[in-house]
């Protein structure tokens, strides 16, 4: 991913957040564009290249109303299959495999002793990514602003482990999810640390197709346990693996879509440009 990319995605954040602030006032194309300092002919066209549809159109998906109307359908829809996973229902993707193995007790009690950890960062059209995968898969993968607290953090967690700043084949499958071309997918393998429910509610989410969205309540139902939406909400928020699993699409039950451990703006991000790639606007 070009360093070019990253600047783009930033100015797009910024016109989105600015959007989504004064969406009241409708501010003009040539309002959003002067909040980016751009000119109106280029901020549309950076803007339509990136999300592939207008900033007015791309709004619409933003909306509250549109987030209702998407919940409104039937639950066979979000999880038609048991392989169902984050790309699925795009037509043009083939299915992307994602296998969760869980780490040992030992593995991540004793504070990943034993543990190799390879590591390393990428732009991407939603900001840098840092990936971090042990011999058996992917343990990690966030959005990230800075390098240092990033590394800090996997230390705190992987204390015993040995950290290697170096790509490897785990890393490479997860990062060919930003690339332009997503017609050839290996399977991807996740080696990921949580409790039982942790892990249900992880598996769940996988289910969530591309350009849908969910609800905490709804994902509490289909791991049998109805009652638990604010358990389940806590179990999205410690998602250790950024949009590979895709705790993006779950939103509040009335639309509002709610925090994100990447930033509430990224979430928009995301929703939106699933939305107008899905229905191929």
């Amino acid at each position: 991913m070009k360093e070019q990319d990253y600047i783009n995605y930033q100015r797009i954040e910024k016109a989105i957040i600015y959007l989504t602030d004064n969406f009241k006032q409708q501010p003009s194309l040539e309002e959003v564009a002067a909040h980016t300092g751009l000119s109106p002919f280029y901020f549309q066209k950076l803007f339509s290249d990136w999300a592939g549809v207008s900033p007015k159109k791309f709004l619409e998906f933003l909306s509250v109303e549109y987030a209702k109307s998407v919940l409104k359908k039937k639950e066979l829809i979000l999880f038609d299959a048991a392989e169902s996973t984050g790309l699925s229902g795009t037509g043009r993707l083939h299915d992307l495999f994602v296998n969760i193995e869980r780490m040992t007790p030992g593995e991540y009690k004793n504070g990943g002793a034993g543990l190799n950890i390879n590591y390393s960062f990428s732009e991407t059209l939603f900001g840098k990514v840092f990936v971090a995968s042990t011999n058996k898969g992917v343990c990690r993968m966030v959005f990230t602003n800075d390098e240092g607290e990033t590394i800090s953090e996997l230390k705190k967690d992987f204390h015993k482990a040995l950290l290697l700043q170096q790509r490897d084949s785990f890393q490479n499958s997860a990062l060919k999810l930003f690339d332009a071309d997503w017609n050839n997918f290996d399977e991807i393998k996740l080696h990921l640390k949580g409790s039982d429910f942790q892990i249900k509610v992880w598996q769940c989410l996988l289910q969530i197709p591309f350009g849908e969205l969910s609800s905490y309540g709804k994902i509490a139902e289909r791991i049998h346990h109805p009652k638990a939406s604010r358990a389940v909400g806590t179990a999205i928020g410690d998602n250790p693996i950024a949009y590979l699993i895709p705790c993006h699409r779950v939103v509040q039950s009335g639309g509002q879509y709610g925090q994100y451990r990447w930033g509430s703006a990224r979430k928009k991000l995301l929703i939106g440009w699933e939305a107008a790639k899905s229905k191929g606007e």
